[in-house]
């Protein structure tokens, strides 16, 4: 009697085990793709997404890329590396060279294709993982973001 609650138990615990595992197999196999990972451009130069990821790529419009039309075609870089974005449909606003952005979206025959744009939403706001690119680059300075020097800020 206690071999069989014994074996019973046993069986349980293999059963749980492998429930378990298939589980969380299923999600580790969705959320591959649900997740969209951020990236510069050296990032993309030192190791190149698998085809069909989609991604964030952030960096600084490069100043004179910008090819305005129904399809928009500009350069993202982290001024250490570049590369080429094309976006059909409208821009943000507040969208231009020189400043920062992030587009999501794939790389398809060494094109950046973005579906979805985002911009700063201020004279000096860069989306926080563009600011930690190019720090870990070597290249971001405070204040290097934008504007003119401003509304006279205080240096507290």
């Amino acid at each position: 009697m206690a071999g069989l609650k014994k074996k019973r138990r046993i069986q349980l615990i293999l059963i749980g085990a492998a429930m378990l595992g298939t589980a969380s197999a299923l999600v580790i196999f969705a959320g591959r793709d649900a997740f969209e990972f951020f990236r510069s451009p050296s990032d993309i130069a030192a190791e190149p997404p698998r085809p069909g990821e989609r991604f964030r790529l952030g960096g600084l419009v490069k100043e004179g890329s910008w090819q305005r039309g129904p399809v928009h075609r500009f350069v993202v870089t982290d001024l250490n590396a570049d590369y080429p974005v094309e976006y059909t449909g409208i821009v943000p606003d507040l969208f231009s060279e020189g400043q920062g952005t992030v587009v999501t979206g794939t790389i398809e025959n060494g094109v950046f294709v973005a579906t979805d744009v985002l911009a700063k939403h201020d004279e000096t706001y860069m989306p926080r993982e563009v600011i930690d690119s190019l720090k870990e680059q070597g290249v971001y300075r405070d204040g290097a973001a934008g504007g003119d020097g401003g509304d006279g800020g205080g240096g507290s």
